[in-house]
Formats: C-alpha cells, structure tokens, sequence
C-alpha cells in the first residue's frame, strides 16, 4: 500500500481547521497531539474535563507540576487567562454545547456519522465515559484515526460493530489515507494522498465513497 501519513501528520491536517479562539476538547491520547500544530496567527483554548480551560503545551521533562494535568493524567502548562474549575462545570460547558469542536480518536465510523471509540473487550476501556458527553455536546466532532486496523480491515463502514460512543455525531475523519466528511448519511471524500488510487483507497474503505466535486490532495510537512 502506499506510504501512509504518521499520527502527527494526522494531527498536523485536523489542526489546520480549527478556527483562532475555538474552545476545543482534544480526546485522550493520539488526538491530544492536535494541540501541537497551530498554525501561526491562530490559537485555540483547549478544554479537559477534569477542569481546566486555557491550558498549553506539555512542560519539558523534569519541570512537570503534578498538579496540573490533563483528563489523560498527562503534565500540562498554563496559558494566560487560563481558569480551574469543578469537574461538575466542566461537563456542564460540555452538554451545555459551549464547545465548538471535539476531536477524538475510534475504533469504527459508520457512514451516518455514529462513532465507536471505546470496548468491552480484554483490553478495552471499562465504559464510554465522557466521550459520550463531548460527541454530542460540541459543535463539531472530528475523528482521527489510521484509515485501517492493525490488521488491515477498515475503520470506515456501512455500520459500526462495537458499541457505539455517540450516534450521528461525527462530521469529518482525518485519516492516514483521506480527510472524509460525514453528509447527508454518506462518506464524501474531500482529500485523499495523491500516490493512491481512488480504486485503491475504496479497496480499504467499508462503504462507498461519494465524490461531491474535485477532490484535493492531501499534503502535509515531513515532521
């Protein structure tokens, strides 16, 4: 197959969408990357449930404050403005629809936009928690994720398999192939890398393709 994006070129594309001053809640781990690739001029104040709103980058080792981190328990660091606040309040913004975006990582995305990002299985996570909360209360859930499993069979289907996180939520899916929004109860692929054949990318995908228009290349920074 051709050479597939890394996870922070994934990251880096999801970041070039979201607008300057958007309050954004990145998901637990691949997708806290995002916070990584502003572009220049723009900054978005990132949100965790645990209760922080405004937090920055990750502190350089050693200088963590075990006092301030995020819902994934990592370090973070403090931007000016930035303010604490009750677990309670943190998820009373997030169904209260004051997020403008939500990315998270998945398992499956099925073509009407339900999400699957948590299991039951040996080594899944005990319950959905606060995805369930994020994917319908923001005004925009986006999805990163390799466009496979580990074992080759798509991510991207008619209908999801594992227990759903959210019904009819997800809008668009970075992936390490595509950029693909959710329209109207369809995949539309709006980028894909150009060295790959659309016959190709449809081979990996577990439901149609619509085409709406030309379709761009997908080009990111060697990082």
């Amino acid at each position: 197959m051709t050479r597939k994006l890394t996870n922070a070129q994934i990251a880096w594309r999801a970041a070039q969408d979201i607008a300057d001053g958007a309050y954004v809640n990145l998901g637990i781990g691949f997708p806290e990357m995002v916070a990584k690739f502003q572009p220049p001029g723009r900054q978005a104040v990132f949100h965790t449930e645990n209760g922080v709103l405004g937090f920055g980058e990750a502190p350089p080792a050693g200088q963590e404050d075990w006092d301030l981190i995020n819902a994934g328990k990592k370090a973070i660091t403090l931007k000016p403005g930035a303010a604490f606040f009750h677990h309670a309040d943190s998820f009373a913004m997030v169904r209260g629809g004051h997020l403008d975006v939500a990315i998270l990582g998945a398992y499956q995305v099925a073509q009407n936009g339900d999400l699957a990002n948590w299991s039951t299985g040996p080594k899944g996570v005990p319950a959905v928690g606060g995805a369930m909360d994020l994917v319908h209360g923001a005004k925009r859930v986006a999805v990163i994720t390799d466009h496979v499993t580990k074992d080759g069979k798509p991510k991207l289907l008619e209908a999801c398999t594992l227990p759903l996180t959210g019904v009819g939520c997800v809008t668009r899916v970075y992936t390490s192939l595509a950029v693909v929004d959710v329209q109207d109860g369809r995949f539309v692929l709006r980028e894909k890398l150009p060295a790959i054949p659309l016959d190709d990318l449809q081979a990996v995908t577990g439901a149609r393709l619509h085409l709406d228009g030309a379709v761009g290349d997908l080009v990111v920074p060697e990082l």
